[in-house]
């Protein structure tokens, strides 16, 4: 008897499995052009990021670090105004930005852009370029987030500068940057009278980055923020 169950179970089996690729067949036979044609813009997808890699982006890359270089010198000497717009034929971060936008260097060169409206004061045109920059670098990501943090706070938009400087104190709880960040945003919270954030900002550099510089006097700080929310 268990045989036989065991037997009407396999017939079952082999049942379901005729049947499943039968319909199988039948959805293939019934869509074969569609699936062929998706098929084929697949491999050509592939074949065609590779080949736009390696003979359109990789010399793009060198011709955009190449353009960049001069800016980079400049920037460095704190010329900000021709590392930002160059000088006749050679360019600046704004025109490596624009002209090889699809490149790596021409995504930095909104960053370095950021930094240089940052030091010539004009705030709004700093965070413009910080927004069409983006990166996975766990150093220069917070930074860049922490910069834009300071542009709104130079513009009196206290609120966004503190929770962007929240937000680069989270980005992989960098201990060199965490703690800086962590510390303006608790500024920033007292500025707005929100003293209970500007004390969970101040109390998670104590506990959580005590070796960092910020930790010295950051029991000043938590003072001042529980004094002020008493009050």
């Amino acid at each position: 008897m268990e045989h036989k169950e065991e037997h009407n179970s396999e017939l079952e089996l082999d049942h379901t499995l005729i049947e499943t690729t039968h319909k199988v067949e039948s959805f293939y036979n019934t869509n074969k052009k569609i699936i062929n044609i998706a098929s084929i813009a697949l491999i050509v997808a592939v074949l065609g990021y590779f080949g736009f890699t390696k003979y359109y982006l990789e010399p793009l890359e060198k011709e955009a670090a190449a353009s960049m270089f001069q800016a980079q010198t400049w920037f460095e000497a704190d010329s900000f105004d021709l590392a930002l717009k160059g000088q006749g034929d050679i360019s600046g971060f704004e025109t490596v930005a624009d002209e090889y936008g699809l490149t790596k260097t021409g995504n930095l060169a909104h960053y370095y852009a950021g930094i240089c409206y940052m030091r010539k004061g004009e705030y709004q045109n700093a965070i413009d370029q910080l927004d069409k920059f983006s990166t996975n670098n766990e150093m220069v990501g917070p930074l860049a987030i922490g910069l834009k943090g300071d542009a709104y706070v130079e513009l009196n938009e206290i609120e966004k500068g503190a929770k962007l400087y929240m937000k680069a104190a989270s980005m992989g709880h960098n201990k060199l940057t965490a703690p800086i960040f962590l510390k303006k945003a608790g500024i920033a919270y007292e500025a707005l009278k929100e003293n209970k954030d500007a004390i969970s900002a101040y109390e998670k550099i104590k506990n959580e980055y005590s070796e960092a510089p910020e930790s010295q006097e950051i029991e000043k700080y938590i003072a001042r923020a529980t004094a002020a929310q008493g009050n």
